[in-house]
């Protein structure tokens, strides 16, 4: 037999195995030497083939050494049963172990306490609005309504959802906020057994209840105990008082319309609940009808009934309890909206109850613009006389100049009657108020023009006063300055459009919410859009004046300093910093028209008559708006007036004319009365030494 070449010149093979059955035995026979071999190489290879035969394998096979070092699909098969094995026994007697505890009372939580600035005690929010059902009392239409937005398969889950389990996990691993669909089970579980707090280990702990609850309760004691203690908003725990914060009734008279009502609120009454805005409303609805729908799409609700739901249930008017009468409703809706605006606390969790809540409201001058306000209306308008009189609502805040803290605010007659919160809520057109912020985007472009020509950091003149600031004179303005300047004084308008126009609209809009104006709150860019079309807040635009008189710098409103629970200072409360969102020659140059607002040349000029110092904006006789604003600032204070006439239940403000008598500029009087009153209790060095003409406390004439 003739053997291979590779056994005839003796050539080595490592890793030699015994031949097995009907394979040759090969034999090592000794290495001859090559004449012409190398002492360093073999004598049958060349150092390239030995290089490759080192470092390759035949074609389809693994590489030993790989081979060697990966483990087998024995043992990796071995270790995937043996985790699965310790998973499942510790999932099992953690389950095994896991005990029911017992339902935590809600009577028991404390109260949330509001604080004013001084560090006294505002008013304690926390009595428990709820009263348990039996499930039988409740109609099968809201259990189904219920069902169908929350839980559609509720009757026949394990109790949890594999679903938002796997989501929150996801989360975890992402870093977000835990949370995820959780099943009805689970829901009253945390409701019932767990804190509201969205973390691993409460969410771990939730797993674990919610199936052993699930296995152990009836799916019937499970619901009830959700229906009685789920919040539904309006300080409402459980259906029986939802159905009567919302419907005034009990829970059996509600019919199935009424119950996708309620159902929606699970969702989160912070944003659903209609009786809050315009977009809650609109919220509200979508709602309402995906529940329906969702209803008839889960066979519990027929297509027949669904068709006679056309009509939107509206609820009735929130109550709040009369520890919130006067302003203090209005002062806590405020603290609430900043820290539901902040992502500190949500509605729900302010429920809880157990938060000390420190704010930046001033006691004193809360009370001093409640008066000045009722002063007015009291001693100005006869609502029994006048029929202009009726349906007039009044808003103010007055804002801290130096970091945006608000210490007062006016949100109308009474937050247990009116719920409307007038001092942070949209709606009141600004009218020629809004005009600064059109002349500091014009503005801009001029001054860049001056800052080009070299003349940057040049001294800015003093401000002039009486007709000089009239026409403009002596203020180092360009044409386009001295011209919206005149305007702005006069409360003229058609500089403004024209400024408008060339500046660009979006500029403008751009300008305002620099300044700290809502992008919410801002019209359609249209041709009046110059002239405050736009609908800010008086918190809002009583910020925004701040600017001016910090020189181009802004802080943002801000309402609570401290939030503390259990004894623990929540994060995340330090005040706003401030921001340059102006030019700074920009902002001085629209303060010093706003420093001559109202000048008559048959009085004393504004500066002789606050001694200088405030900054003021205001609508005029010119503005055709339906509202009337003043707004002065002064070093320490920002402070904003409103007066518009509303109806309750129509969206459209009804005219000014003739409100308080023919005399009234359509009530552009009022504002500056109240402002002046509020001011001189609150800051009377704003005023100067020289004694006031009689009739001399606004810059125009009105029934006193």
């Amino acid at each position: 037999m003739k053997l291979p070449h590779a056994l005839k010149s003796g050539h080595r093979r490592s890793g030699r195995r015994k031949p097995g059955p009907g394979k040759p035995h090969r034999t090592k026979e000794p290495a001859t030497a090559s004449p012409t071999a190398s002492p360093t190489t073999s004598p049958t290879a060349s150092p390239t083939a030995s290089a490759r035969s080192a470092t390759s394998a035949p074609a389809g096979t693994r590489p030993r050494r790989l081979r060697r070092l990966l483990p087998s699909w024995k043992l990796v098969a071995g270790l995937l049963l043996g985790g699965c094995a310790a998973l499942t026994g510790a999932f099992a007697w953690v389950y095994a172990h896991v005990e029911i505890p017992d339902a935590h009372e809600l009577a028991r939580r404390q109260a949330t306490v509001y604080y004013w600035a001084d560090g006294s005690r505002m008013v304690s929010v926390g009595d428990v609005n709820r009263q348990d059902v039996r499930l039988s009392q409740v109609p099968d239409a809201v259990r189904n309504a219920v069902i169908a937005a929350e839980n559609a398969d509720f009757y026949s889950d394990s109790g949890v959802s594999p679903q938002g389990i796997a989501r929150a996990g996801l989360n975890i691993v992402k870093g977000e906020e835990v949370q995820g669909g959780s099943t009805i089970t689970q829901q009253y579980v945390k409701n019932t057994y767990l804190s509201q707090d969205q973390t691993v280990t409460r969410k771990v702990k939730e797993l674990f209840l919610s199936l052993k609850v699930s296995n152990q309760r009836p799916k019937e004691e499970i619901l009830e105990g959700y229906l009685n203690t789920s919040w539904f908003g309006r300080d409402a725990y459980g259906v029986q008082a939802a159905a009567d914060a919302y419907y005034g009734v009990s829970v059996e008279k509600l019919n199935a319309s009424q119950g996708a009502v309620l159902a929606a609120m699970l969702k989160g009454a912070d944003t659903l609940d209609p009786a809050l805005g315009t977009g809650h409303h609109q919220r509200a609805v979508e709602r309402w009808k995906w529940i329906l729908d969702r209803e008839v799409a889960t066979g519990s609700m027929s297509a027949a009934e669904r068709a006679a739901y056309r009509k939107f249930p509206e609820p009735k008017k929130p109550v709040k309890p009369t520890s919130q009468a006067g302003q203090t409703g209005y002062l806590i809706d405020i603290a609430n909206k900043y820290l539901r605006s902040r992502g500190a606390l949500t509605g729900k969790e302010l429920a809880t109850g157990g938060y000390h809540i420190h704010t930046t409201f001033e006691k004193d001058k809360v009370a001093a613009l409640s008066r000045a306000v009722e002063k007015v209306r009291d001693e100005s308008l006869d609502p029994k006389k006048r029929a202009a009189d009726r349906h007039v609502q009044f808003g103010a805040a007055s804002v801290r100049t130096s970091d945006g803290a608000i210490v007062a605010v006016y949100g109308g007659e009474d937050a247990i009657k009116h719920f409307s919160n007038n001092a942070d809520t949209s709606g009141v057109p600004a009218a020629s108020a809004f005009k600064p912020f059109v002349f500091a985007a014009a503005l801009e472009p001029e001054r860049a023009k001056y800052r080009a020509a070299g003349r940057e950091g040049t001294a800015v003149p003093a401000p002039p006063s009486g007709a000089d600031a009239a026409s403009g004179a002596g203020t180092g303005a360009g044409p386009t300055a001295m011209s919206l300047a005149r305007s702005l004084v006069s409360s003229g308008n058609a500089a403004f459009v024209q400024a408008g126009k060339d500046v660009g609209l979006k500029n403008v809009r751009k300008t305002a919410i620099a300044a700290g104006l809502r992008p919410e709150s801002m019209a359609e860019l249209e041709p009046t859009f110059a002239l405050g079309t736009s609908t800010p807040s008086a918190v809002r635009l009583a910020g925004a004046y701040t600017t001016f008189v910090n020189a181009g710098t802004r802080t943002e409103p801000y309402s609570v300093t401290k939030v503390e629970r259990d004894g623990v200072a929540l994060d995340g409360f330090d005040p706003p910093e401030k921001q340059r969102v102006m030019d700074e020659s920009v902002a001085l140059e629209v303060g010093r028209a706003l420093r001559q607002v109202g000048v008559d040349s048959q009085r004393p000029t504004r500066e002789e008559w606050f001694n200088g110092r405030i900054w003021a904006g205001r609508t005029g006789v010119g503005d055709r708006m339906r509202s009337a604003w003043f707004i002065g600032a002064t070093p320490e204070l920002s402070t904003s007036v409103a007066m518009f006439r509303t109806k309750p239940d129509e969206p459209r403000l009804l005219p000014m004319n003739g409100v308080g008598g023919a005399d009234s500029e359509r009530g552009g009087v009022f504002p500056p009365l109240i402002w002046t009153d509020y001011q001189r209790t609150v800051a009377p060095d704003s005023f100067s030494s020289v004694p006031a003409a009689p009739g001399v406390v606004a810059p125009a004439t009105g029934p006193r």
